[in-house]
């Protein structure tokens, strides 16, 4: 079967695009006819479906590249139109034989047989003009479009209005809703304060603000033992007078007494606290406390955290007391000399002191400049040597009868803080130091500047212990304040590396940063029982078993209104001291 003959290819007229902001005028669509070369010949568009138009072709003219120019443009040639374009790169007519770069055919004066004669003469004087003749007339006419579009934008003014916008916007402000404040209710009952919150007298009369008071620095060296503000005072030489008395009697001849437990019971339920038996010693929160050993006056020692040291004859007439200022910081730790009862050695953050009466004076025996001093005790009978706790971890050794102020011996144990330190009251060389969750007994013989190893660890506490003890007659028992709220006792009969509790007491130790923190301390005359404070209402001081059996609580509603922190008992007498927050003393005796 023969196939039809091909039609002849023509070109059909572009069709209309959408309105643009600038279309080309007529003359450039002749121009850009008459740019196509000759002999180029419109390819058949591929026949549509019925009552479908033909897709348009694209063809693209390749420019052969002369010296010196540029890379060739492809030339888009298009019937009009978007869908379905076509492309097609087409070749530029050979040239002659004998033409090529440098010749006179390629010199561009007549444009015969290359592609730059394809515009007329007008295209030409214009792009001779401009200096570009030696671009071919598709470049020259994309210049030419480029240019037009360029002065159709600006006669628009697009950069003037974008910066009117610019500058309005700028100046508006947001806008902002403001909230109305509810309106105070006539009828609101008003709250209720007390004079002392309103800080105003009975009489009506306003109290001025309370001022920061800063204390003086005790400067290094001896102190006078002069009472704060009672330098001419009858009744402190009376006080002094009766503690040389009591010390000049042998109180350590006496032996350790131990009651039976019935008879324990019943005198611990014969103390009772009375109005008389309360007093202020010192002017701020209560430390630490001693208690003189002497059977026939009952002389109290109390440190606050200012540096005071307070002294209180209970039994006297009077029932006077006297506050001296040997040191500038807390005093953490305060003991009667055993061997020599009319010392009195207190410890403050910086420096260990010794109120001696007999000379009226407090010796220095030890400073730090680093405020390190956390606690101490002595390491033998005669209280010639002590061991101290150092708030960094470390502990020292110091001899009171070696003349300067610096240790005899300071070893690192490990502990990140060392809160107590305590004596075996039998075998001496043994002492405990507790601190952040460790406590262990180690030997002071065998102690060295680093790597000290503990005899004992006690183990359980798991966040920092306030204090731990021996029991004061033997030395079988241990009890710890820990921060867990826990009170625990443990038995050191036997010491081995390790030692679990042998009770264990829950009990509220959250005292607070207004309160001093409790510390347990057994009672001399049945190392079995120790004594602590209590946060529990009404106020109290308890006294536990070793077992953890609760077995007395001194209370007295009616004058006891304070959480008593540190508590001290008697040797030999039954009565029980305890220091509150504000300073005073409460004295439980028979």
């Amino acid at each position: 079967m023969a196939l039809p003959e091909p039609q002849s290819a023509t070109l059909e007229p572009e069709p209309e695009l959408p309105e643009l902001p600038e279309q080309p005028s007529p003359l450039s669509q002749q121009r850009l006819q008459e740019s196509t070369p000759p002999g180029a010949a419109a390819l058949p568009r591929s026949p549509g479906r019925a009552g479908r138009r033909a897709e348009p072709e694209l063809r693209v003219l390749l420019t052969p590249l002369r010296a010196g120019r540029r890379l060739p443009q492809k030339r888009l040639l298009s019937g009009g139109g978007t869908g379905g374009k076509r492309l097609r790169l087409e070749r530029p007519p050979e040239r002659p034989t004998g033409t090529g770069p440098g010749s006179p055919a390629d010199s561009g004066s007549d444009g015969a047989g290359d592609g730059d004669g394809d515009s007329d003469g007008s295209d030409a004087g214009d792009a001779a003009r401009d200096g570009c003749s030696q671009l071919s007339a598709y470049e020259r006419k994309r210049l030419k479009n480029i240019t037009e579009n360029a002065k159709f934008f600006a006669a628009l003014k697009l950069h003037e209005s974008a910066a009117r916008l610019y500058q309005i916007a700028s100046r508006k402000q947001p806008h902002v809703t403001k909230r109305a404040k509810p309106k105070k209710a006539e009828d609101e009952p008003v709250r209720r304060r007390s004079m002392r919150l309103q800080r105003v007298e009975p009489s009506g009369i306003p109290v001025p603000e309370p001022e920061a008071e800063e204390l003086p620095r005790v400067p290094a060296g001896p102190v006078p033992m002069v009472p704060e503000d009672q330098e001419s005072s009858k009744l402190t030489q009376e006080l002094l007078a009766t503690w040389m008395r009591i010390s000049e009697m042998k109180a350590d001849g006496t032996e350790k007494l131990t009651y039976d437990m019935k008879r324990y019971q019943d005198s611990l339920s014969s103390m009772v606290l009375s109005e008389e038996n309360i007093r202020k010693v010192v002017k701020y929160r209560v430390c630490s406390m001693a208690i003189h050993p002497s059977q026939s006056v009952v002389l109290v020692a109390a440190g606050d955290k200012s540096g005071q040291v307070g002294l209180w004859n209970v039994d006297g007439e009077s029932a006077g007391t006297c506050v001296f200022v040997p040191h500038s910081s807390m005093v953490s730790c305060m003991h009667f000399s055993p061997w020599h009862p009319a010392h009195l050695l207190s410890l403050s953050y910086d420096t260990l002191r010794c109120g001696d009466v007999t000379r009226a004076i407090f010796d220095e025996i030890c400073r730090s400049e680093d405020d390190n001093f956390s606690s101490f005790d002595f390491l033998d009978d005669n209280g010639s040597t002590v061991v101290m706790g150092h708030w960094p971890g470390d502990v020292a050794v110091v001899d009171i009868r070696t003349p300067g102020t610096s240790p005899e011996l300071s070893a690192d144990i490990g502990f990140k803080r060392t809160r107590t330190v305590h004596v075996h009251p039998v075998n001496k060389q043994y002492f405990m130091a507790a601190g952040s969750v460790d406590v262990c007994i180690y030997d002071v013989r065998y102690l060295k500047s680093k790597g000290n190893k503990p005899v004992s660890s006690l183990k359980g506490h798991t966040k920092s212990v306030a204090s731990a003890y021996f029991s004061p007659v033997t030395g079988n028992r241990v009890v710890t304040v820990c921060a867990d709220d826990k009170l625990r006792v443990y038995d050191t009969s036997s010491l081995s590396s390790t030692l679990a509790a042998l009770s264990t007491i829950s009990h509220n130790c959250n005292t607070g940063r207004w309160l001093t923190r409790f510390r347990a301390v057994w009672d001399p005359k049945q190392e079995r029982c120790f004594a602590v404070g209590s946060m529990a209402r009404p106020r109290q001081v308890q006294l536990f078993r070793d077992t953890g059996a609760l077995l007395h609580t001194f209370c007295n509603p009616d004058c006891l209104g304070s959480v008593c922190s540190i508590n001290v008992l008697h040797p030999t007498r039954n009565i029980l001291v305890g220091g509150n927050s504000s300073g005073r003393l409460h004295v439980f005796k028979e």
